[in-house]
């Protein structure tokens, strides 16, 4: 049983987008060595990412539960499990059921998929009392560039103009759209389902930092879903891509873990393993904004596999 689950509190799980470049499969060994709850799948072009049997195997090899997937709506993933949106959240709820995971991640609708978008909030409504997967509405953000603020969203990037009944909230996303993560956790109430943990500068660009080497309120915002019993589960979606090293990469994540799983208030694992691999790694403890260090994480570039950093629209 989890450290989450013994607790009572939320689940702490690491998304395979965290370990880009390295593959699903590292995803799930990372996340077993380091004492993470469980995994958030991301749905990409990486065939296992897309395989219910090899996610199986690797879940019980591990023992590491699929906790939630997020289904392919990435501008990246476009042909993953065909074009039409409605059929990829269909497919990511048939994968999700079949892995036990409870919570299926979207993105809002680009605006070019008009017929999507028309009745994107009451299909997710319908598709979610269908069935006991949770649909989550997460935050994006609009695109800037020269002056100009584009919203390639529709209805819009933010799910709090829309009347999605569950949201994802991203700080990073919220970092780019310069939104108070704060005023959002508040005003979704009991909306709120799932978090994507990670950390950012405010720049144009989806950053996707370890926390607390940002200006977001990572620490805050962690203790005040402990604070009022959060019982779903934040996940880190951090990009490690810059790190020097496999061994720095997982320092990351060691980090990472350990700072969210401090501002819950959770024991941290007695892993020998989990102390060694975050040796070196920068103090958890920081509320805000830090220098970044070797190991630390920046924008741009692209992966099949990762969390994309540019201003395109992708995660």
């Amino acid at each position: 049983m989890s450290l989450g689950a013994r607790s009572g509190g939320a689940l702490v799980a690491l998304s395979t987008a965290s370990v880009f470049p390295d593959r699903v499969p590292d995803a799930f060994e990372i996340a077993a060595r380091l004492g993470y709850d469980g995994l958030e799948v991301m749905v990409s072009a990486d065939a296992v990412s897309q395989d219910v049997d090899v996610l199986r195997r690797l879940s019980d090899y591990h023992g590491m539960p699929v906790l939630a997937l997020h289904a392919p709506c990435l501008l990246v993933t476009q042909r993953v499990w065909g074009r039409e949106p409605w059929g990829k959240l269909i497919r990511s709820k048939e994968v999700a059921e079949a892995l036990g995971a409870h919570v299926v991640v979207v993105h809002p609708p680009f605006r070019w998929q008009r017929d999507y978008a028309k009745n994107f909030t009451e299909g997710l409504a319908r598709m979610g009392e269908e069935s006991d997967i949770t649909f989550t509405v997460e935050n994006m953000y609009p695109l800037r560039a020269g002056g100009t603020e584009v919203a390639p969203y529709a209805p819009h990037w933010n799910p709090l103009l829309m009347d999605a009944p569950h949201v994802t909230l991203d700080l990073s996303h919220t970092a780019v759209s310069g939104s108070d993560a704060i005023a959002m956790a508040e005003e979704l109430g009991d909306r709120l389902a799932h978090v994507h943990m990670a950390d950012g500068t405010g720049l144009a660009l989806d950053e996707h930092l370890v926390p607390g080497r940002g200006t977001q309120p990572c620490a805050p915002l962690l203790r005040k879903l402990a604070r009022e019993g959060y019982s779903g589960t934040v996940v880190l979606e951090v990009n490690t891509r810059r790190a020097a090293t496999r061994d720095a990469r997982i320092a990351d994540l060691a980090e990472s873990l350990a700072f969210t799983r401090q501002h819950l208030g959770q024991a941290q694992p007695d892993n020998g393993q989990a102390r060694g691999a975050g040796a070196g790694s920068a103090s958890a403890g920081g509320d805000g904004a830090g220098s970044a260090g070797a190991g630390s994480t920046g924008a741009g570039g692209a992966g099949a596999g990762g969390v994309r950093m540019d201003a395109s629209g992708r995660k």
